[in-house]
């Protein structure tokens, strides 16, 4: 019986910038698609949380994405107190490093976001703006528990990863003619709220983690080819069982019982 080929670094990148652009094809799906970008950047940049922002219709930022309850809650927090690393990447378009965020407090750097960042159990930060030449469309946040310095080749692969997205909205726009791109994105987030409330449903019915409810939901969705906003839709406003949801996500073991981080407070 032969070995398993290991699946190396290149080939892994490779994959993910397929998936992303099979992802603009196939029923191009903002929402997923952003949630994949977060998901294949602490895939491949070894950091510990992701999140992403971009700009609605009236030029404001909003969250689009995260990979983890706490990335998401600390970027709504940059967002209410005007302050932080994805702001500052967006308005100067310009990439934002701070490798210790605890010397960056003795400094007086994002005097609120700084304490906030490291109650959330995270240590450094870099902001990648979303630009294609003039046009910033938003940023991406990489967060790391330890402080240090990203390597340059780590910034690189994450401003490609962050210039893919950028594309494919950009793309998006240009193929419907008679849409602008920030509308999609006004839907987009609407859809996100929906989201939101459903992963709440689950948490509270089932006791899960907001993380585990939305694994569990994204899971669900793509067994059944269903578009995650739809099912949220069937949860929040049409009283869906969601039994055999539950069922499915604990058969596949994405809600197993274990330590949990300690909930924060809504913002």
């Amino acid at each position: 019986m032969g070995s398993v080929p290991v699946q190396g670094p290149d080939q892994r990148v490779t994959e993910a910038f397929v998936a992303l652009a099979d992802t603009l094809v196939t029923g191009f799906d903002i929402i997923e698609f952003l949630q994949q970008t977060a998901d294949r950047c602490v895939e491949l940049l070894g950091v510990d949380a992701v999140g992403l922002l971009v700009t609605d219709q009236h030029g404001s930022l909003r969250l689009m994405a995260s990979s983890s309850e706490q990335s998401r809650l600390l970027e709504l927090f940059q967002l209410q107190s005007d302050q932080g690393p994805c702001l500052e990447a967006f308005s100067t378009g310009r990439v934002v490093h701070d490798a210790d965020l605890t010397a960056s407090a003795a400094l007086g750097r994002w005097p609120l976001f700084v304490p906030q960042a490291r109650q959330c159990g995270f240590a450094a930060v870099s902001a990648l703006p979303m630009r294609l030449r003039d046009q910033v469309i938003g940023a991406l946040n990489l967060f790391r528990a330890q402080p240090g310095e990203l390597p340059d080749p780590v910034v690189r692969l994450g401003q490609a990863l962050a210039d893919v997205a950028t594309i494919g909205l950009l793309q998006e726009r240009a193929i419907r003619h008679s849409q602008v791109l920030t509308e999609q994105l006004q839907t987009a987030l609407s859809s996100r709220v929906v989201i939101e409330q459903a992963k709440g449903v689950l948490a509270e019915r089932h006791e899960w983690s907001m993380d585990q409810a939305f694994t569990a939901l994204r899971a669900y969705a793509r067994s059944r080819n269903q578009r995650l906003t739809e099912l949220a839709l069937a949860i929040t406003t049409r009283g869906m069982d969601t039994a055999e949801l539950a069922r499915s996500a604990e058969s596949a073991g994405l809600t197993a019982r274990g330590p949990q981080p300690p909930r924060q407070p809504p913002l």
